[in-house]
């Protein structure tokens, strides 16, 4: 079990009830940020103190690791300023009892902050900036220390918190389903370039059209028949802005079960074709569904076009 602390603050209304941490993966600039990579280092049972408005007021237990989606709709205005490519942590919050302000315990807390990353300054005001940092045993007992009987309850929640398989298609999902709403409600799209983009996250319409100008065939069976194979987006359609969900190079035609395993990040490949397997998945249920090894495999390489949407497969699906 780890701990960790979130300056919420403009996000936590949206956050606390939807029962998740949302974050961008990169600044607007595009440079790394530690406390959006954090984001992927939360595991189920972690613990989680919510800050915002000066006080620390919920413990949230993480019930999934992150999940590469885009910015969640019901941000709005309060998330203008940040990329849509982000991660998602799903969180169970609970109400701390009696909400607490740090900055009246920093003579115990303020010798326990991090001299790197710290959530807060040691005169106990918030640092702009810090979303997601790690915090020590140490430093979590001490605020811990307030809430007592409602911690122990907590803290035992989590220790036995299972991984439920079944809530990252349902978060996905739901995101898409948001994803389709606002292309629907949107004023700058025509009726016919919004049935397109709806159209290309089931692989049919223009972007199946375009895809199929580019691949031909499934790559590992080489099977043509376009009955018998799935236009799959390289880039989730999530994640994918409207030009790149139409854009052919963000595609492959697959098998079914080739499908299955790509989409889910069990399998990618390298710009060269090799073939990537992800620790989650066993080389002989691979066998034993592909009728071969994909062991060294190599499917051919890909376009540059390509390459640079199988870059995001690799960073932000396969699970490595």
């Amino acid at each position: 079990m780890a701990f960790w602390w979130v300056n919420q603050n403009k996000s936590s209304e949206y956050e606390i009830a939807g029962g998740y941490l949302w974050s961008p993966k990169r600044k607007k600039n595009g440079a790394k940020n530690y406390f959006y990579d954090t984001m992927a280092a939360v595991e189920v049972g972690d613990i989680i103190f919510s800050f915002y408005k000066t006080k620390i007021q919920h413990l949230g237990v993480a019930t999934h690791a992150a999940l590469s989606t885009h910015k969640p709709v019901e941000f709005g205005e309060a998330g203008k300023d940040w990329d849509n490519d982000g991660w998602l942590v799903k969180v169970a919050w609970h109400k701390i009892p009696t909400p607490f302000r740090p900055a009246d315990m920093m003579e115990t807390i303020a010798p326990l902050l991090p001299h790197k990353y710290a959530p807060l300054q040691t005169n106990g005001r918030g640092l702009q900036g810090v979303y997601l940092t790690g915090i020590s045993d140490v430093l979590a007992t001490a605020l811990l220390a307030p809430m007592r009987n409602f911690a122990e309850d907590i803290i035992s929640l989590a220790a036995t918190q299972p991984q439920d398989p079944t809530i990252a298609d349902q978060i996905r999902a739901e995101m898409e389903d948001r994803m389709t709403e606002v292309i629907n409600s949107s004023t700058e799209l025509k009726p016919t370039e919004k049935q397109a983009l709806i159209m290309s996250r089931r692989g049919q319409g223009k972007f199946r059209e375009r895809l199929e100008g580019i691949e031909h065939c499934c790559r590992f069976t080489g099977i043509t028949n376009a009955h018998l194979l799935r236009a799959s987006h390289i880039k989730p359609w999530r994640d994918s802005s409207n030009a790149e969900r139409l854009d052919g190079n963000n595609g492959l035609l697959l098998t079914p079960d080739f499908d299955h395993l790509f989409d889910k990040g069990l399998i990618s490949f390298e710009d060269n074709g090799t073939v990537l397997i992800s620790t989650k998945v066993s080389h002989r249920d691979l066998e034993a569904l592909c009728g071969y090894s994909l062991v060294g495999k190599n499917v051919g390489p890909f376009s540059a076009r390509q390459a640079v949407f199988m870059l995001y497969h690799r960073e932000s699906v396969f699970q490595r």
